[in-house]
């Protein structure tokens, strides 16, 4: 089971992914709204694995990727975007992304993505 924080400046989202994550035996060991916050957070707390949307305000999803990656080349991040931005998506896994998830998501899929990450190969 993974330790996860949650990258999105929607409270309700975040409350979503939560429940998802908790009912199928994950830790939530974050909650951030932004940016910033994400990396910092990141750093204090070091989790698993990381569910960051793309669409923030102030430093959008890729930007904090970057960021995130250029402190911890070995961060496992999934990025949560909604449908039509394919090409954010594919420029975030050229960044490093391990993954995406396609909003509204289903609990499967999420779930499945994380498990492809942690899972050595």
């Amino acid at each position: 089971m993974a330790r996860v924080m949650i990258v999105d400046d929607a409270e309700f989202m975040r409350m979503v992914i939560k429940d998802t994550l908790l009912k199928h035996g994950h830790e939530v060991v974050a909650e951030v709204g932004d940016g910033e916050e994400a990396i910092q957070t990141y750093l204090e707390i070091k989790p698993d694995i990381v569910l960051m949307d793309i669409i923030m305000p102030e430093m959008d999803g890729k930007e904090v990727l970057q960021k995130l990656l250029a402190v911890d080349p070995e961060a496992k991040v999934v990025m949560c975007s909604s449908l039509g931005q394919q090409a954010l998506i594919t420029e975030s896994i050229k960044i490093g992304a391990m993954g995406f998830i396609v909003k509204p998501f289903k609990p499967d899929g999420m779930l499945d993505v994380i498990r492809k990450i942690l899972e050595p190969n």
